[in-house]
């Protein structure tokens, strides 16, 4: 089984104030679903209010990722299934509840981990 990352930025996510508590309650609820079904793995969202750093191989720290990176944010899920067709299925149900499209990823395989 592989290993699948869903996410979005912040900017995907165009919601009215008045609907962001049933957007919340409605992922939620796909990821209780998913913990039911044994393939989560984890999820969460980055938190913008901390701002990166950059360590240099030489350990030399810097604020701010990569200057010519985008900026990585907004929201992720980790979701462990045997086949891409199930994590396609899966990516189309988190983004309905989260109404906003979703970027579907997989994970390559490290045997060393």
């Amino acid at each position: 089984m592989a290993k699948y990352l869903i996410s979005f930025p912040s900017a995907a996510m165009v919601v009215p104030s008045g609907e962001l508590e049933a957007v919340g309650r409605a992922a939620h609820a796909v990821i209780e679903e998913a913990k039911a079904a044994g393939v989560y793995i984890f999820g969460g969202g980055i938190d913008e209010d901390v701002p990166p750093v950059l360590v240099s191989s030489d350990g030399t720290i810097s604020m701010g990722g990569y200057p010519w990176a985008p900026t990585l944010d907004g929201g992720f899920t980790v979701l462990e299934l045997p086949s891409r067709e199930e994590a396609i299925a899966w990516a189309t149900r988190i983004a309905k509840a989260c109404r906003c499209d979703q970027e579907l990823r997989v994970f390559g395989f490290d045997p060393q981990s």
